[in-house]
C-alpha cells in the first residue's frame, strides 16, 4: 500500500496512493531505514482509516504525539485533518474559547466552568498544548486537586476537565480524552448529614430579622425547595390559597421534559409565613421574594449568621440539609413517589442524598409493645435478644409440645356438628388494642402544622 523511496541526497520519502486512487509523496528527510519503514507503517494504518472510518488506538496515540511540522505534512496529502493554529490549542485560549461560547447554560453553570478553568490553569502552564496533556498528567492533576480540596468538589473539577477536552476531541484537536478514566460522580457523604429538628428550626425562625427571611428558611425547610434559584422564582401567581397548593418553578431541572416546575401542598407552616409576607406586598408586586433577589445577596452567609444569633452551630450544608430533612419527615407519612414529585428528584437520589436515619427512628424502635415478641419462638432458657421490655427468659413450660407426625387416616373425615359446640361460647373480638399508637398519617393530622 506504501513504499519507501530515497532521493540521490540520501533523504527518504514515503510514496502512496489515496484512498481516491491519486498518487502522494511524504517526504521525511534524513532518517534511517528502521525510522522510515515505522513512519510507512502508520501511513498504511492512516489510509485503511480513511477507507474502513477505523483508528486502531496505538495509532491515534501516535497521532496525538506528533509535532506541528510533521502533522502538517499528513494534513496536506489529506491523511489527517488540518490543527488549528498553535495558539487556539493552548490550554488557556481553547479554555476561554469555549466557556466563551456557552450562551445556552445558566450563570451558575459559567461560575463553575470558571472555577474549572482556573484550577486547570493553577495546575498546568497557560501555553501548554492541549495534545501534550496525558493521561498521566490528569492523574497528577486529581492529586493535586485532593492535597487541597474535598472529595466531591474533586470529582466536580475532574467532571468539568472531561467536559473541556470531551469537546476538544469533538472538534479533532486532540485525538483522545486524557482525564476520561478520572472519577467524577458526586457521592454522598454521611459524615455531612444533618437532621434540623422542629425545636431547632423554631429557635433559628425566631432568630431571622424579617418576614422574608422566615419565608426563606420555611421554604427550605418545610416546602422542601432548593435554595436559592426555587425560592427567587416563586411568584405570587404560583400560589393557590383556595386549593392549597403551590407551584414552584424549577430552574435546575427545566430542560427536562415534564420538570420545569412541580406543585407541592401548601403546607400550614408555608402558608402562615407566606400570608405574613404577602400582606407585606407592594399592589402588584410579582415574585415572592424581592429583598434578597441582588446577587450580592449571599444567603448562604446570612442563614450563618442567623443560627449563631438563635444560639446553635451551623449544620454542615446550610440549604441541603434542610431539604434532606423535610424529605425525610415527608417520607415517614407519605409513599416515596408522592415525596418525589413533591421534593423534585428520584427515589434512588433520595436513598443516596437525602433521606436519613434520626434518633426519632431509634426512639419509636425502643417503644415495641413486647406482645409482638413474644411469639418469636424460642429454645428453654434462652432469652430472645429480640424482646423488648421482657428480661425473664423462657421456660420449658411456655413451649408449645412438638406432636408426632398424624398417620394417614383411611376413614373418611366425621361430619362436624357445630350445634354441639357450648352455648356461652364467646363471639369473636376485636384484637386492636385502644392502646396501640396512632399512625403516622393520622399523628400527623392530627396535630396540625405551624411553628
Amino acid at each position: 500500500m506504501a513504499s519507501i523511496g530515497t532521493d540521490s541526497n540520501g533523504r527518504k520519502r514515503i510514496l502512496f496512493v489515496s484512498s481516491e486512487g491519486s498518487r502522494k509523496t511524504i517526504r521525511i528527510g534524513r532518517a534511517s531505514r528502521k525510522q522510515a519503514v515505522a513512519f510507512k507503517v502508520k501511513v498504511e494504518s492512516l489510509v485503511s482509516a480513511g477507507i474502513t472510518g477505523c483508528t486502531d488506538d496505538e495509532t491515534a496515540r501516535w497521532m496525538t504525539s506528533l509535532d506541528d511540522l510533521t502533522h502538517n505534512k499528513l494534513a496536506a496529502v489529506g491523511l489527517l485533518r488540518a490543527r488549528q493554529t498553535t495558539g487556539a490549542a493552548t490550554l488557556k485560549r481553547f479554555l476561554d474559547d469555549y466557556i466563551s461560547s456557552r450562551t445556552d447554560v445558566k450563570p451558575n453553570t459559567i461560575i463553575g466552568l470558571g472555577q474549572a478553568r482556573r484550577n486547570l490553569l493553577a495546575f498546568f502552564n497557560e501555553s501548554k498544548r492541549l495534545s501534550d496533556i496525558t493521561s498521566g498528567d490528569a492523574e497528577e492533576y486529581s492529586r493535586y486537586l485532593y492535597a487541597k480540596l474535598s472529595p466531591n468538589t474533586v470529582r466536580r473539577l475532574c467532571g468539568r476537565a472531561k467536559q473541556f477536552f470531551r469537546f476538544a476531541v469533538k472538534k479533532r484537536i486532540i485525538q483522545s480524552n486524557p482525564f476520561e478514566e478520572l472519577e467524577s460522580n458526586v457521592r454522598s457523604n454521611p459524615d455531612r448529614r444533618f437532621f434540623i429538628t422542629a425545636e431547632m428550626a423554631c429557635r433559628v425562625l425566631d432568630a431571622c430579622p424579617d418576614a422574608e427571611w422566615r419565608l426563606i428558611f420555611c421554604l427550605s425547610r418545610f416546602g422542601g425547595l432548593r435554595c436559592p434559584s426555587e425560592h427567587l422564582a416563586l411568584k405570587w401567581s404560583d400560589v393557590d390559597w383556595e386549593r392549597g397548593r403551590l407551584r414552584v418553578p424549577s430552574p435546575k431541572t427545566e430542560h427536562i421534559e415534564g420538570r420545569a416546575s412541580r406543585t407541592i401542598p401548601l403546607f400550614p407552616e408555608l402558608r402562615k409565613a407566606l400570608l405574613v409576607v404577602f400582606e407585606e406586598a407592594p399592589e402588584g408586586g410579582e415574585y415572592v421574594i424581592t429583598r434578597y433577589r441582588q446577587p450580592n445577596s449571599n444567603l448562604r452567609t446570612h442563614l450563618q449568621r442567623i443560627i449563631q444569633r438563635a444560639g446553635l452551630e451551623s449544620w454542615p450544608k446550610l440549604f441541603h440539609n434542610l431539604r434532606a430533612t423535610r424529605q425525610t419527615e415527608l417520607a415517614e407519612i407519605f409513599p416515596a413517589h408522592v415525596v418525589c414529585t413533591w421534593l423534585g428528584n428520584t427515589e434512588d437520589v433520595a436513598k443516596a442524598h437525602y433521606l436519613q436515619v434520626t434518633d426519632n427512628h431509634f426512639a419509636k424502635a425502643l417503644k415495641i409493645d413486647a406482645v409482638t415478641t413474644e411469639q418469636i419462638p424460642q429454645k428453654a432458657g434462652i432469652t430472645s435478644p429480640y424482646r423488648t421490655g421482657l428480661q425473664r427468659p423462657i421456660s420449658a413450660a411456655q413451649i408449645p409440645a412438638q406432636h408426632p407426625a398424624e398417620r394417614t387416616r383411611t376413614d373418611q373425615h366425621r361430619q362436624i356438628d357445630f350445634a354441639t359446640f357450648p352455648g356461652d361460647s364467646g363471639l369473636c373480638e376485636s384484637v386492636r388494642s385502644s392502646q396501640w399508637p396512632l399512625s403516622e398519617s393520622n399523628r400527623y393530622a392530627g396535630e396540625g402544622g405551624g411553628f
